[in-house]
Formats: structure tokens, C-alpha cells, sequence
């Protein structure tokens, strides 16, 4: 037989023998299951889960402040769906944390007292709905800092009877004085005394938002850009007012194309 004929058929030969006398030896026993640890850049909360939540999404927390005790810088809370009550402020003063509100869940102010806090830089609020059980004299978000963003958000208080102007005094955020590069973007605002109100120096803009039935965005002495807004019904008393001492000149003046660029929007001019 020729030479490389026969190693051939030696190694047709030896790989026969491993399959055919390869057995596999017994099975050792079955490990602990392993567990998936939460993450302190993306923690999850859910009110209706279980009390020893941990802030994984197998096992979220209950409360935003729980996931606030462990959450890092940059890093997200994902707001599950179920009901917040909220009675106590809840303080975001991590920088760069986004708080992301995910479909059915709402909070539900239940006690006069500005429940979202924004006191650092980069924060974000995203797809919450806010509401409350009663007409408080608060706004429902007080942002200071700079970099700090509103999106994506449905805010609205519970009717109140008789004209706007005696209604109580509550507004979906408030700045305050020195904020710098505030963006408000596609968010819903209704039934409220005020959309915002903007103290002096702030900085901003405000674009592709709607507002119905309140008193609208007040600019007092603060620097907004607003592009794109638009405003449903019921009709706002105003959509937007400037008040004494507000700069004249850019961002807002010409006053007919800050109404052409936000939907034919009504201004009171009170500088």
C-alpha cells in the first residue's frame, strides 16, 4: 500500500476510535444560581414592588428616594409603571442623573411642597406625569443649576372652579434666578394657575411644548429662547408674558416674530 494511503486511513482510523470510545464521565452537581446585581447607573422603581428591592429591574425599589440612596452620577432611574404619592421633596442633586418616567406611571402630589428639586447641574427629567389631589400654591419642579432639562413630561393640576385669576397659584416649574441652559421640550402643561414662571436671569429655551388652559409662560427679567410652542384648549389667559424690567430686543423682539414662531401665540408686554 502506498505510504500516505495507509497514514491516511490511520487517522480515519484513530478519529473512529475517539468517537466510538469517547463517553463522557458523570455529571457533577448543579451550581447555585447565579443573581443579577443592581446597577447603580440604571435602577429601576416600581410602587406596587416587593419591600426588599434591591433597584434591579427583577427586583426595583419602591421609592425614588430609595433609588436616589444608591444611584451614581450620569446614571438613569427608570420610574415603572404604578402610582407615587409624594409628600416628602425629593432633592436631585446628583449630577447628570436622568430621571425617566416609563409608560402608567404618575405622580401624585399630596402635600403643598415642591416635589422635584433640581439643585445640580445636567439633571434630567424625562416622560414623568405629574398631577396632584388637590390645587397646591407650588410649582411642581424648581430647577437651579445649569445644563438641567424637562422633557417629554405631562404636568397638570386638578380643575379649579371660576376665572384663572383666582385660581391658586400652581405651576408646572419654577427657575431659579442664575439658572443657566435650561431646556424644556415637548411637554404638556394644563390646568394650571402657570406653565412657569422664569426669575430674573435665568436662561434657557423653551420649545415644541403645549399649554392650555392657564396663564401661561411669565418672563420676569429672564432670557428664554421659545420656538415651536404651541397652545390648545381651553385658551390660555395669556400665552406668554413678559414683565416689567424683561429685556427688550432679542430673544423677544419683534413681538410678531416671537408670535410667528410659537403658533400665533398671545403676549402680554408689560416692559
Amino acid at each position: 500500500m502506498d505510504y500516505n494511503k495507509r497514514n491516511d486511513c490511520n487517522k480515519i482510523n484513530s478519529m473512529l476510535c475517539m468517537r466510538i470510545y469517547h463517553v463522557p464521565g458523570p455529571q457533577g452537581p448543579t451550581g447555585p444560581t447565579g443573581s443579577v446585581e443592581s446597577n447603580p447607573y440604571n435602577l429601576y422603581v416600581q410602587s406596587t414592588a416587593a419591600p426588599d428591592g434591591d433597584g434591579s429591574q427583577a427586583r426595583p425599589f419602591q421609592t425614588i428616594d430609595e433609588a436616589l440612596a444608591l444611584a451614581e452620577p450620569n446614571g438613569i432611574i427608570n420610574v415603572l409603571q404604578g402610582m407615587y404619592p409624594i409628600t416628602q421633596q425629593i432633592s436631585l442633586n446628583i449630577p447628570g442623573l436622568t430621571i425617566k418616567g416609563r409608560a402608567g406611571s404618575l405622580i401624585l402630589l399630596q402635600a403643598p411642597i415642591v416635589p422635584f428639586l433640581c439643585n445640580n447641574n445636567n439633571i434630567t427629567i424625562d416622560g414623568l406625569t405629574m398631577t396632584s389631589d388637590q390645587p397646591y400654591p407650588v410649582e411642581f419642579i424648581q430647577i437651579g443649576g445649569n445644563g438641567n432639562q424637562i422633557l417629554n413630561c405631562h404636568i397638570y393640576g386638578p380643575n379649579q372652579a371660576g376665572d384663572s385669576s383666582t385660581w391658586v397659584v400652581n405651576r408646572g416649574f419654577v427657575t431659579q434666578s442664575n439658572v443657566t441652559n435650561l431646556l424644556v421640550r415637548n411637554n404638556i402643561f394644563h390646568t394650571l394657575r402657570q406653565s412657569a414662571y422664569l426669575n430674573p436671569n435665568s436662561t434657557g429655551t423653551i420649545m415644541d411644548n403645549v399649554v392650555y388652559n392657564t396663564r401661561g409662560y411669565v418672563v420676569d427679567r429672564a432670557v428664554f429662547l421659545f420656538s415651536g410652542n404651541s397652545w390648545g384648549i381651553p385658551e390660555n389667559a395669556v400665552d406668554i408674558a413678559l414683565l416689567a424690567g424683561t429685556t427688550t430686543g432679542a430673544p423677544y423682539d419683534p413681538l410678531s416674530a416671537l408670535e410667528a414662531s410659537n403658533s400665533s401665540a398671545t403676549i402680554s408686554d408689560q416692559r
